[in-house]
């Protein structure tokens, strides 16, 4: 239908497609009118000019009567320029309602496909002088870009491609080239990738056409199971984090927090880090406990480690050995109460000892361990603070209990 139409406006002006024309009018019961008045006169039904086909492009349809629409696509790594889709208008001479596009290789831009083409401007003519271009090739996370050259021609030394591991002017470059000789294929290792033209303002030459896809980045290696500590942390994929703690008792060698880096082998920025237990060290939390150098191992042979607990002021320290088991008087752990050797000596204890305790009388212990050659053991000391008033009663404050002392 070409319209229909009442009331006072006159309708514009209508044109057929074909060669009849069905015109029907209706009135009702009601008011009547002066009606209307038409003329009609026969024209040539001839079609739209064929439009042009883009250079490294290309037309879909082939009906260009009127009304009809052809759309029109550019080949990968071209944009198009004007209008996607034209139609033929009505009238006394046939013509479009806009010129055919045309298709061109743009200066920079961005590319979001798992897959596509990058073209240095002008391509497959030569590129214009003085530009400097930057495409990103942008991915989702998890994925980086496997790059492949189908064309390469700049002017050496001065016209240049860079590939740039990142969406930053300060990304790691994979890739410099310029000449005429094609580079390689390469891959970038983050789900961002940059491609940076420099042309300066002599010799133009064809440029580049090159092909990108996408492939999935690995994950880091899983850090656990992780012993005798905690890792932290959601994933292991490119840019994310996690941090490791150790269990009372033990010290983190190594970082404590460690990125997934990006490669074309998925590791952390740094080794993974071990949890160990000290030989010696200054201890200051009210209560915890000290281990033997490589538990729950045996310790090793020809070990001298020194221990110096302090509590705050106005505290005592009682230990207590949950495991002893140390070769009988050549291996041995000292206490004294007090920071240095010259300090009172609350006991040696070796083997298994039948002593299993020991009570400061200061805020501090100095507690020593010596192995020799031959034979190793292993133990486990357990220490609290104690509150010490000036009448020399001692209150036993535990996590979890209120326990009277009487000191002496």
């Amino acid at each position: 239908m070409l319209g229909s139409f009442s009331g006072t406006t006159v309708p514009a002006l209508l044109n057929s497609t074909s060669n009849q024309l069905y015109l029907h009018f209706y009135s009702d019961i009601s008011v009547s009118a002066a009606g209307f008045h038409l003329e009609y006169k026969t024209v040539g039904l001839s079609s739209c000019p064929e439009p042009a086909v883009p250079g490294n492009g290309l037309k879909i349809g082939e009906r260009y009567l009127v009304n009809d629409v052809v759309s029109f696509q550019c080949e990968p790594g071209y944009a198009l320029q004007g209008h996607s889709h034209i139609s033929c208008m009505p009238g006394t001479v046939r013509r479009w309602n806009y010129p055919p596009p045309l298709c061109i290789a743009q200066c920079g831009g961005t590319a979001e496909e798992m897959e596509g083409v990058i073209l240095s401007p002008g391509f497959p003519g030569n590129y214009p002088s003085n530009m400097d271009c930057s495409w990103r090739i942008s991915l989702p996370v998890g994925f980086g870009a496997h790059i492949q050259f189908l064309n390469f021609s700049t002017e050496p030394n001065h016209d240049f491609i860079e590939i740039r591991n990142g969406p930053y002017d300060t990304s790691n470059v994979i890739g410099r080239f310029s000449g005429t000789e094609i580079p390689g294929s390469l891959l970038s290792t983050s789900h961002e990738t940059t491609v940076y033209f420099h042309s300066d303002h002599s010799q133009n030459k064809p440029g580049f056409k090159l092909e990108y896809q996408a492939y999935e980045l690995q994950e880091c290696p899983d850090p656990e199971p992780f012993a005798n500590g905690i890792v932290r942390g959601a994933g292991y994929n490119v840019g994310q984090s996690v941090s490791f703690e150790c269990l009372p008792g033990y010290q983190l060698i190594g970082h404590p927090v460690l990125t997934c880096q990006h490669g074309t082998n998925r590791n952390w920025d740094h080794p993974l880090p071990r949890c160990e237990v000290p030989c010696g060290g200054n201890i200051t939390t009210q209560n915890g406990t000290v281990y033997s150098p490589g538990f729950p191992n045996q310790y090793p042979n020809s070990q001298d480690c020194t221990w110096l607990i302090t509590v705050p002021a106005g505290y005592g320290i009682h230990l207590n050995f949950t495991l002893l088991q140390t070769e009988p008087y050549n291996d041995f752990i000292t206490i004294w109460d007090g920071p240095q050797q010259t300090a009172p000596q609350l006991g040696m204890f070796t083997g298994n000892s039948v002593k299993k305790s020991a009570q400061s009388s200061s805020n501090q212990i100095l507690m020593k361990f010596h192995s020799d050659a031959a034979n190793g053991g292993i133990f486990a000391i357990y220490f609290y603070g104690l509150y010490c008033s000036l009448s020399s009663l001692c209150f036993n404050f535990l996590p979890h209990d209120f326990v009277a002392c009487r000191g002496v």
